[in-house]
């Protein structure tokens, strides 16, 4: 039975939090073991509107996926969505780069100076690792890892596939489902807004693209119920997009 309520408190809850990271992303404010102020606040607005969410609907955090049970179905997916994952972006960040920096129209797609720091295939080399980050940001540090996975990726997860795809799901039931997971409306809108809430950092509409990850991420929480198959992806996924910009790097 559809819940007009849900989708109700479903748009609510991302037009605030839309309205939040509008404000809060240009915040640039750097403190001691907080780091960027904004996108620490951003973080906390992603875990706190599930909460609030939880609380005035009479409801819990785990009904919004926040369990890691069931432990082994949520690696397996993980694991195998990985293995995925890399092959195909690995292969097409070299192809977009090898031909979008040679081309007059395409390379104004690419990220503002990457093209002069590209080195290629034959210029791939093994980033060097840190333990905290560094100055001038041209190492992998522990400290990035651990904060794609839980200051980036549990909050967005929580927000983005457990209390919006929760609620959604709740007024547009899928209609079809793939190994367990929900196929429909619900999981194409709460793509949308994960893709949507991406554009006000850098206002580059190729932040968009995130669409696509976003249905994979909702997917994996229907499929298994739980947060920790697609947090653990969506963290890895990041990790992997820093990885390859380091070791293309002249």
């Amino acid at each position: 039975m559809a819940d007009d309520r849900a989708f109700r408190d479903a748009i609510i809850a991302f037009v605030a939090v839309a309205a939040m990271v509008v404000g809060l992303v240009h915040l640039n404010i750097e403190l001691p073991a907080v780091g960027h102020l904004g996108s620490a606040l951003i973080a906390f607005a992603f875990l706190f509107v599930p909460m609030y969410a939880a609380g005035k609907r009479g409801e819990e955090l785990e009904d919004y996926g926040f369990k890691p049970e069931p432990i082994g179905r949520g690696l397996r997916f993980a694991g195998v969505a990985i293995l995925i994952v890399i092959p195909l972006f690995v292969v097409g960040y070299f192809a977009f780069y090898e031909i979008a920096c040679k081309s007059q129209l395409l390379v104004h797609l690419v990220p503002k100076h990457m093209c002069s720091r590209y080195g290629g295939l034959s210029g791939v080399h093994v980033p060097v690792i840190s333990l905290a980050n560094t100055p001038d940001n041209h190492s992998l540090s522990l400290e990035f890892i651990a904060t794609q996975l839980a200051v980036v990726a549990l909050p967005e997860e929580l927000f983005f596939r457990g209390l919006l795809l929760t609620l959604l799901e709740k007024r547009f039931p899928p209609k079809r489902r793939f190994l367990g997971g929900g196929i429909g409306l619900a999981l194409v809108i709460s793509a949308a807004m994960f893709a949507l809430i991406h554009l006000p950092k850098d206002g580059d509409p190729r932040a968009l693209a995130t669409f696509f990850p976003g249905l994979m991420f909702g997917w994996m929480r229907s499929a298994t119920g739980s947060l920790l198959a697609s947090t653990i992806t969506h963290g890895f996924s990041n990790i992997l997009v820093r990885v390859l910009d380091l070791v293309v790097q002249r």
